[in-house]
């Protein structure tokens, strides 16, 4: 039994951090990607740069509503690679680009039609509604390349290739940098098209980065697409997925729209409260990608050892690694707390905010782990298909627990943002430990989207 439970090594037999370390660089700089347009920006125009940031809230919020079938699809895909069922893989990774497709067309399609309506939710001035129409209506235009992107740079990573995606996304900042650089400034005769430009350097740059995944899918990851294979779908393929990315993506849609709801409630507090908060969890970001990359890299090895039926090795890995992502988490946190008031004066000089603003990225001692609890046990119940179960814990404690909880310490009480903190950490830890009470359970032992017979076969 233990020679069998140890027969296959996921994701090519890389290690935890072997895995993430290559998708925490990478989310960096897919953030980077969309701040380097702000940042060159700055340098012509302030008007345009609000414009931008604007219009790219929106596309951002796009961007989360097409990614369940990327998020859907990676977990598929581990554990057919698990169950050694790679003959299936081509006819899956077809029908899920061409439903990411499909997808993307419905959503830039909506986005361009209804920028006007959109923007107008910001109260904007003429002037800056017409910049950030022209950009949102490009980039809009742009998120189905986005779309099959997402797709496909979740099915590569899937495969443990992480590393790749990593590059492809260094490629993708430094093309849209250069691009941003010749349509801003106009050197060598070039023509300043401003924000036009930006928007369609940025689609450029994913449009060489989709087809340089596409060629990685095939050649390096060896996933074969027929042309078939995009226009016949499996049912059973597409259940699947949907099964996954549906909760899944439920889970980053609830998580943005309480971001919303706690801006509101801290912005009762006063702009310097505001100001505070932003500036803190800008420092904190670092970290809290950290924590997502964990996950992702804990997600790639557990679909692997789900679909290859070992549960028992599953159950053992994600504690382990459990364990060992909290080190890394602390160990995040201990380098930013310790250079945390020279890093706050980065942003301000104002000693209040640096005041209030130290105290609260002391609280990331508390607030950091319990989000790394979280976040691992969701991906780890994500990848063995029990991601309704993860939804529902997410859902129920954000809006019958959390917000609740952050209006009456932060404002009722009037704790102020240490109040909202203290809801924060008590809403991670909560999550972590119900999620952690269904890990321990094994009830998701029975929700794997492949299963293997006596003779470990895939059926």
């Amino acid at each position: 039994m233990k020679s069998n439970e140890n027969s296959v090594l996921p994701a090519g037999g890389l290690t935890l951090f072997a895995i993430t370390w290559p998708i925490f660089i990478e989310s960096a700089l897919q953030m980077l990607l969309r701040t380097s347009d702000t940042f060159m920006l700055s340098r012509v125009s302030d008007d345009a740069v609000a414009a931008v940031g604007v219009a790219n809230q929106i596309i951002m919020f796009a961007v989360l509503m097409f990614n369940f079938v990327a998020l859907g699809s990676a977990v598929v895909i581990s554990q057919y690679l698990g169950a050694g069922k790679k003959s299936e893989i081509g006819r899956l990774a077809g029908s899920s680009l061409a439903l990411n497709f499909l997808f993307g067309i419905i959503v830039s399609l909506a986005v361009i039609a209804f920028s006007g309506p959109l923007l107008r939710l910001f109260y904007l001035d003429p002037v800056l509604f017409e910049q950030a129409q022209y950009y949102l209506m490009i980039a809009g235009a742009g998120l189905v390349i986005q779309a099959l992107l997402s797709a496909a740079t979740a099915m590569i990573q899937s495969h443990g290739l992480t590393r790749q995606t990593m590059v492809v996304t260094i490629f993708m900042n430094v093309l849209n940098i250069c691009g941003n650089y010749l349509v801003i400034f106009g050197p060598f005769g070039f023509p300043k098209l401003g924000i036009v430009g930006v928007a369609i350097s940025t689609i450029i740059a994913q449009c060489a980065g989709l087809i340089i995944n596409l060629i990685l899918l095939r050649r390096t990851a060896e996933v074969r697409i027929q042309w078939s294979d995009l226009l016949q779908w499996r049912r059973d393929h597409i259940e699947k997925v949907l099964r996954v990315g549906v909760p899944s993506s439920a889970v980053s849609l609830s998580y943005s729209t309480n971001q919303f709801v706690t801006t509101a409630f801290i912005s009762l507090l006063g702009a310097s409260a505001l100001t505070t908060k932003i500036y803190t969890q800008n420092i904190m970001f670092f970290v809290m990608i950290l924590a997502v990359s964990l996950g992702r890299g804990c997600q790639i090895i557990v679909g692997q050892l789900v679909g290859a039926g070992k549960y028992e090795a599953t159950y053992s890995t994600v504690l382990r690694n459990l364990i060992r992502s909290q080190f890394i988490t602390l160990g995040a946190v201990f380098i930013l707390v310790l250079f945390r008031e020279p890093l706050i004066q980065l942003f301000t000089a104002d000693p209040d905010i640096i005041t209030m603003g130290a105290s609260l990225l002391l609280l990331s001692y508390l607030l950091e782990p319990g989000r790394n609890f979280n976040v691992i046990l969701e991906r780890a119940l994500q990848a063995t298909g029990d991601a309704k179960a993860a939804m529902l814990v997410s859902i129920l404690v954000t809006w019958c627990f959390s917000v609740p909880l952050t209006y009456i310490l932060g404002i009722h009480l009037g704790y102020g943002l240490y109040g909202i903190w203290a809801a924060f950490i008590a809403d991670e830890w909560l999550r972590g430990i119900l999620l952690f009470i269904r890990w321990k359970s094994k009830a998701w032992q029975q929700k794997a989207l492949v299963h293997t017979n006596r003779n470990g076969e895939a059926l």
